[in-house]
C-alpha cells in the first residue's frame, strides 16, 4: 500500500488522495484457522498491507470509553438498577405461608348436633399476596370438601386494601367473604419467616372439637341376636307367605271424603305391611295401585322433641317401642296406620288357617260393608208456566245449558212439503165475524198448524196471516201433558179451538182425501167417510 502522500495532515476526509494504480478493492483476510482454532492472520514479509499506526487509542482510553454511560441531549439519564435486584415473583416463588384454621358452622336441622367445627388450611402466597382456603378431605363426610375459597387477593376493609402477610398472626380472626376463620397455628417455615421479619407470634391454640365428631369416633354398637329367633329360619319357612285382609279406609270425616276399599298385605318373611287400593269401574280416581309401599310399620313411638323432623328422617329402632305384628290385625276391628283408620271386614282362607294354627283364633265373622241402596229420587218437571213451547221449557230442566229439542228427522224428510189444507169459518156471536173465511194448513213434517184469512172486500177486516205456524193443543188437555191436534181431528163440521177462537171445518182439498186414503190404517174411518161424502157424494162412503 502506498504511504500517505502528504505527511503531517490529519487523517480526515478531504486530506487523502486516491491511488490511481489500485485495482483490488476487496477486504483483506484477518483471521485464519490453525489446529482447529480461529487466530489472527499474521502478515508475512512483503505480502498484505502495513498495520495502521496513526491515531491509535491507548488501552486506558479504551477502558474509559467502555465504562462511560451515554447521556441524553437534555438532562442526565436515569440511574441503572443495581445488578443485585431480584423481582418479588422470583424471590418468593413457591414460598407459601400455611396457617391451620377452623370455623364454626350452624346445623339447623339435626337431632345429634347443633353446630359443626370444620378444619381448614389457609395458604398465603408471598409472590402475589393471594390467599386460598382448602378443607382437608375426611372420610364419610357427606358434604363437599377440598378447595373452600380459590386463590385470590382478599379485601380487608372498605377502602380497597388487601390482606398482607403482616396482618396474619396466630390466635386472631380473619373474615373472608362473610365467613370468620380462627387461625390456630402455623408450620415451621411460616414461623421462621414471620419472626425473621420482626413479627412476634402469639402462642398456638388447639382446634376445638364438636359433639358430633366425638360421637362418630365412638365404635359402632353391636347387637346379639336372641337364640329363640332366627331370621334365616323365618326366611326359609315364611317366604312367599302373605296374610291378606280386606279393609275399608274410612275417610268420611274429611272434606269430600268417602270409604274406599283396600287390601292389606302382611308379609310374614320380614314383617312388612303393604296397602293396595281396589279400583272400581268409573270410580273417578287415578289408577294408583299402591296406597302404602311395603315397609315396617311402627305401632308405638317414643315421645320425641318437637324439633325432630319426622317427615324427613326415617324412624329407626331407637324411636320405636313396638312394631305391628299379626296379632294386631283382627277381623271386625279398626286399625290405625299412619293416622288413617282401616276397618278389617274379611280375610282370605290362608290367613284364617294361619291364625287358627299359630294364634288359636277361629272366629272370623265377616262384616257386611255393602252400601245400602239409596232410594231413587224421581225427578219431576215443574209445572208449565205457559211461556214458549213446552218442549223448550223441558230442556231447561234436563241440562244446565239448554239444547234445542230433538226432532224426528226421518218424519221431516218423508213428509217434507206435504201440507193438508182445510177451509174453516170462525164461530163467533159477533155479527162482524160472519162471512170471514180462513184456510187452515196442517204441516205433516212437524205437526204444526198455520191459519190464513182470506181478504174480503169492504168487510173492514184486514186479511192475511191469522196464526203463525205452531202446535195447537186440544181443548181440555193437561198443560203438563198436552194432546195436540192431528189430521184425525179434522173432519167436515169439526170444531177446532185455537187459543179461545173456535173454527168450524167447512171444506178440504182433494190432496187431503188422497193422503187419508193412502194411510187409511192410521186414521179413523169416520174422518175418511166424512171427507168422501163431502167431496164425492156420488161415490158413497169409503
Amino acid at each position: 500500500m502506498a504511504s500517505h502522500p502528504v505527511h503531517g495532515l490529519p487523517f480526515l476526509p478531504g486530506n487523502t488522495y486516491r491511488d490511481p494504480t489500485k485495482s483490488a478493492f476487496h477486504r483483506s483476510q484477518t483471521l485464519a484457522y490453525r489446529n482447529g482454532y480461529s487466530r489472527p492472520l499474521l502478515p508475512t514479509v512483503g505480502v498484505g498491507r502495513d498495520p495502521i499506526t496513526v491515531n491509535q487509542l491507548s488501552q486506558a482510553e479504551l477502558d474509559e470509553l467502555a465504562n462511560k454511560r451515554p447521556t441524553l441531549t437534555y438532562g442526565q439519564a436515569n440511574q441503572a438498577p443495581p445488578s443485585t435486584f431480584i423481582p418479588a415473583h422470583v424471590a418468593f416463588d413457591k414460598k407459601v405461608l400455611k396457617f391451620d384454621s377452623y370455623f364454626q358452622e350452624i346445623v339447623p336441622i339435626s337431632q345429634d348436633e347443633r353446630y359443626r367445627v370444620r378444619k381448614v388450611s389457609l395458604y398465603y402466597y408471598l409472590e402475589d399476596d393471594s390467599i386460598s382456603v382448602v378443607e382437608p378431605v375426611s372420610e364419610n363426610a357427606c358434604m363437599p370438601q377440598g378447595t373452600f375459597i380459590r386463590r385470590q387477593r382478599h379485601p380487608k376493609n372498605d377502602f380497597g386494601d388487601h390482606y398482607h402477610w403482616k396482618d396474619l398472626n396466630v390466635g386472631i380472626n380473619i373474615t373472608l367473604y362473610g365467613r370468620t376463620f380462627r387461625i390456630a397455628s402455623c408450620d415451621k417455615f411460616t414461623q421462621d419467616f414471620l419472626e425473621s421479619n420482626g413479627i412476634e407470634l402469639n402462642p398456638p391454640e388447639e382446634i376445638p372439637t364438636d359433639p358430633y365428631t366425638i360421637l362418630r369416633q365412638q365404635p359402632n354398637r353391636t347387637f346379639t341376636t336372641p337364640t329363640d329367633f332366627d331370621k334365616l329360619k323365618q326366611f326359609l319357612t315364611m317366604d312367599r307367605k302373605v296374610l291378606r285382609f280386606f279393609a275399608l279406609w274410612d275417610d268420611s270425616k274429611s272434606m269430600f271424603g268417602d270409604t274406599r276399599p283396600v287390601i292389606i298385605h302382611y308379609y310374614l318373611v320380614d314383617d312388612t305391611v303393604e296397602i293396595r287400593e281396589v279400583h272400581e269401574r268409573n270410580d273417578g280416581r287415578d289408577q294408583f295401585p299402591v296406597l302404602l309401599k311395603r315397609q315396617h310399620l311402627p305401632k308405638y313411638v317414643k315421645d320425641l322433641k318437637d324439633t325432630f323432623p319426622q317427615s324427613v328422617l326415617e324412624i329407626s329402632n331407637q324411636e320405636v317401642t313396638e312394631w305391628y305384628s299379626p296379632k294386631d290385625f283382627v277381623v271386625g276391628d279398626y286399625i290405625t296406620i299412619l293416622g288413617r283408620k282401616f276397618l278389617l271386614h274379611d280375610c282370605d282362607e290362608f290367613t284364617k288357617e294361619f291364625y287358627h294354627h299359630n294364634l288359636g283364633i277361629s272366629n272370623f265373622q265377616p262384616v257386611d260393608v255393602k252400601k245400602k241402596l239409596e232410594e231413587e229420587i224421581i225427578q219431576e218437571f215443574p209445572p208449565y208456566n205457559g211461556f214458549g213451547l213446552l218442549e223448550d221449557s223441558i230442556q231447561n230442566c234436563l241440562s244446565l245449558v239448554p239444547k234445542p229439542p230433538k226432532k224426528n228427522v226421518i218424519k221431516m224428510l218423508e213428509n217434507d212439503h206435504k201440507v193438508l189444507r182445510y177451509a174453516a169459518q170462525l164461530e163467533s156471536p159477533n155479527p162482524e165475524d160472519k162471512g170471514r173465511h180462513f184456510i187452515l194448513s196442517y204441516y205433516l213434517s212437524d205437526d204444526m198448524i198455520s191459519i190464513f184469512e182470506k181478504p174480503t172486500r169492504n168487510s173492514g177486516i184486514i186479511g192475511g196471516k191469522f196464526l203463525e205456524r205452531s202446535r195447537i193443543p186440544k181443548e181440555g188437555s193437561l198443560i203438563d201433558n198436552p194432546s195436540y191436534y192431528s189430521p184425525a181431528d179434522f173432519y167436515i163440521g169439526a170444531v177446532v179451538e185455537v187459543f179461545s177462537h173456535r173454527f168450524i171445518i167447512m171444506d178440504a182439498d182433494e190432496y187431503v182425501l188422497n193422503y187419508l186414503k193412502e194411510h187409511a190404517d192410521a186414521y179413523p174411518s169416520d174422518v175418511l167417510d166424512s171427507l168422501q161424502r163431502h167431496l164425492h157424494p156420488s161415490e158413497g162412503t169409503f
